[in-house]
């Protein structure tokens, strides 16, 4: 039986109880029901990975973003998070385990790599932003994270030498699945990417066993593009 991990009546910080909602009324009712992920999500906070003019929105069911005050600018261009139950039902489905090399291409605040370093070995997060890398780099050194790299790179472009990974995570949106990413894993590694044009974008699940590619899409989504992946041309016949 999947019990929530708390009652309300027990909590009288308002910060826990605001928390405490967010997984039990946005998370868990997205099918996001393993308890060693849910517990993670009490021990990672992610009000500390939220711009400080945000944080009373830290637990919303919202895109928060991370550079400027125009919200809706910020989200055109990926400045933002993604929203907590996309990040949790990620993180469920990848199935991180604690010897696993994760690769994540857009690093934003450093929220997910926090939530990826807490099951892995080794995470390297890739964010072509400066000033995102910058405060992802602050923002998982704060959190006393020790076991994840953030680089300012392109990772549509530019070389990632530090492969093969047992997985790759890509936190926001692409056309379809890059070839050069899935060159990187390894036998048996995964692949993770919300794929797909407005209005219809799926979480695509991509596992490698030699030289065979195989592909799940287990649950729609909409998420912010990832810049420099390929996009359609725009021409119609």
């Amino acid at each position: 039986m999947n019990m929530p991990l708390n009652t309300s009546a027990n909590i009288s910080d308002p910060v826990a109880q605001a928390r405490y909602n967010m997984i039990e009324q946005q998370i868990r009712p997205w099918n996001v029901l393993d308890a060693d992920v849910l517990e993670l999500l009490t021990q990672v906070h992610r009000e500390n990975f939220v711009p400080a003019a945000y944080r009373s929105m830290a637990f919303m069911d919202i895109e928060i973003p991370l550079l400027g005050t125009d919200a809706e600018e910020a989200v055109r261009l990926g400045h933002s998070m993604l929203q907590p139950r996309v990040e949790a039902r990620i993180l469920q489905d990848m199935q991180i385990k604690p010897t696993d090399r994760v690769l994540e291409i857009g690093a934003g605040s450093g929220y997910m790599a926090a939530l990826l370093a807490s099951r892995a070995e080794r995470v390297v997060s890739l964010e072509i932003n400066p000033a995102l890398a910058s405060m992802a780099h602050d923002n998982l050194r704060n959190a006393g994270v020790a076991n994840a790299d953030v680089r300012q790179a392109d990772g549509a472009r530019d070389p990632i030498p530090d492969g093969p990974f047992d997985v790759i995570v890509l936190s926001g949106s692409v056309v379809d699945v890059p070839p050069h990413l899935l060159a990187l894993l390894r036998d048996g590694g995964r692949l993770g990417a919300i794929v797909g044009s407005e209005p219809v974008m799926r979480f695509t699940l991509v596992r490698r066993t030699g030289d065979r590619f195989e592909t799940t899409s287990p649950w729609d989504t909409i998420a912010p593009r990832l810049v420099h992946f390929p996009e359609p041309s725009g021409f119609t016949f």
